[in-house]
């Protein structure tokens, strides 16, 4: 853990209402669908969230239209609720990522060790399916800013670094999302990212290493990847086969703290299902159940506080998709249920 970065001796910011730092009625969001008329809760999608890739690849580039589609199939949301994101720019990437890695990735100048390094090969529709993932969490972020939460149905490439990719991460949405609307207000906003992946968010904490309004809170599999762990604000390494109610005892004993002490002005939170019993690349023993409780005691006690909240999908590894699929939506179904009890 650092210091925290100084950030708790800053003067702390004035109460606001339930949205926190409000947008103005004449806020553009970075999408090509907004549903201003609809009342429910925002589900960020779109249909380039996936590409192809080769037979048998490990990735399960399949789950992001499943999850949509789980939710839509069980009447947990309506097609009213989906916002389509815009791609991400190359203006709005340039906030991380260096002109050089973004130069290369966008035109295919990238060599076999760094594609073994990122998992994927490269190719135009990589590209284009991560910059819509991108865009994905940056329009969440700013839906949460004017309706309280929002949910993208992919997102949390935490792995990815400034200069190169890592680990199925190209982009870094978090940190891209993080840095836009940290500078996009008059007054700067704090942003808290509660990273709950199995896997350390290595690439955000560096990224966000020496900036004072951001915070970055990881719990993660102390023994899994990335072997070597970043320096987040507060890192939580947890040890193998660890179970719901230990688990949720942990989150539970650190994230009213920091909502206390950081006083964000929005929360970014990569509700990561890799901690599933299941998982293929996980090592903890969360059930379906231990997630649900864990997504609902997260969005439920940042909302009560009356701070926004962004959710994207983080990682999750299962050759039975549409299993995968719907273990990812139940960070949708949590929020839902958010949603209804706060009357948002």
């Amino acid at each position: 853990m650092t210091c925290m970065k100084r950030i708790f001796s800053q003067i702390r910011r004035s109460k606001v209402g339930l949205l926190g730092v409000a947008l103005t009625s004449g806020r553009c969001f970075h999408a090509e669908l907004v549903r201003a008329e609809s009342s429910g809760l925002p589900i960020i999608h779109h249909s380039k969230y996936v590409c192809e890739l080769p037979a048998n690849h490990r990735f399960p580039m399949a789950k992001f239209p499943r999850v949509l589609h789980c939710l839509l199939q069980d009447q947990v949301i309506t097609d009213k609720q989906v916002w389509v994101p815009e791609i991400a720019s190359k203006d709005l990437l340039s906030g991380v990522h260096t002109e050089d890695y973004l130069d290369d990735f966008i035109s295919g100048r990238i060599n076999e060790q760094e594609q073994r390094r990122t998992g994927f090969p490269w190719s135009e529709g990589i590209v284009r399916r991560c910059r819509y993932e991108t865009g994905g969490t940056v329009l969440a972020a700013e839906a949460a800013l004017q309706r309280g939460l929002a949910c993208s149905t992919a997102g949390g490439t935490h792995h990815a670094f400034p200069s190169y990719g890592s680990g199925f991460c190209l982009l870094n949405d978090l940190a891209v999302a993080g840095k836009y609307l940290m500078n996009s207000s008059s007054r700067q906003r704090k942003v808290l990212i509660v990273d709950l992946d199995v896997h350390q968010g290595d690439g955000t904490a560096f990224i966000f290493k020496e900036e004072p309004s951001v915070f970055t809170f990881s719990v993660h599999c102390g023994k899994n990847f990335p072997l070597r762990k970043q320096q987040s604000d507060l890192d939580i390494s947890v040890e193998d086969g660890l179970e719901d109610k230990e688990y949720l005892s942990t989150v539970a004993e650190h994230l009213p703290w920091l909502l206390e002490t950081f006083r964000p002005d929005l929360v970014l939170y990569d509700a990561g299902v890799d901690p599933h019993w299941e998982d293929e690349l996980g090592r903890l023993r969360l059930t379906d159940q231990g997630l649900y409780q864990r997504d609902l005691y997260v969005i439920k006690t940042v909302v009560s506080r009356g701070v926004p909240i962004a959710t994207v999908i983080g990682g999750g590894y299962s050759r039975d998709i549409d299993k995968l699929a719907l273990r990812h939506s139940i960070v949708h179904r949590a929020a839902t249920q958010v949603w209804r009890e706060c009357g948002m």
